[in-house]
């Protein structure tokens, strides 16, 4: 079994709990006021396991296992040993990262609270468009479209919601979750970088 799948039942089954115990969700949900003036430093990483709803679980998860296992591999054969550690601490690290906009933005609020994993979600996707910028990938499973165009895409349009905020999705942390990928892995590695560059280059002079 992956350790991909291991965290996609792992945070199934925690979501599926939290969704039917309140206090349970509660203790793990951020709450950058908890965190800040409780010392609840714990939940930068739970909220990652804690999702608003069934949809949200659905659509974090299916990413999570399709790409998520593709990076897994990628990331075994270019680290060979280390590639597991490096994987989990991405994946660990895109989370608490993603979190820190929130931190910062709402330390002293109270009433703010953030659920999800797609903040380590979006770490993944990113290692898979900076390993494989031409490789497509199906947006909603049907759309195929070049990773480094939906990369850019949705830079784009989390930017933009997140400066035009009209919902309670937390699109900072999406960015920041990309952001953490990226750099994560050109710092293990700039060679990846190069690759990266040079695949682009080959897709469009051919």
């Amino acid at each position: 079994m992956s350790l991909t799948v291991i965290i996609v039942i792992a945070t199934v089954i925690v979501s599926y709990l939290c969704l039917n115990d309140s206090q349970l969700s509660y203790k793990l949900t951020l709450s950058p006021y908890a965190v800040k003036h409780q010392k609840k430093w714990w939940q930068l990483f739970t909220h990652g396991f804690v999702h608003a709803d069934y949809g949200h679980l659905a659509m974090n998860m299916f990413t999570l296992y399709f790409l998520g296992t593709a990076v897994e591999a990628m990331m075994k054969f270019h680290f060979a040993e280390k590639g597991l550690f490096f994987y989990v601490l991405m994946y660990a690290g895109g989370l608490i990262f993603a979190s820190l906009p929130s931190l910062i933005k709402h330390k002293d609020n109270p009433s703010y609270h953030a659920v999800g994993a797609s903040g380590a979600v979006s770490s993944v996707v990113f290692a898979f468009i900076l390993f494989r910028p031409v490789d497509m990938l199906l947006i909603y499973g049907i759309i195929p479209i070049p990773g480094i165009v939906l990369g850019i895409l949705y830079v784009a349009f989390e930017t933009y919601a997140a400066k035009n905020r009209q919902t309670n999705i937390a699109h900072d942390a999406h960015l920041a979750g990309a952001a953490f990928g990226i750099v994560f892995l050109i710092l293990l590695d700039f060679d990846i970088f190069l690759n990266f560059i040079y695949q682009i280059k080959e897709a469009i002079t051919g």
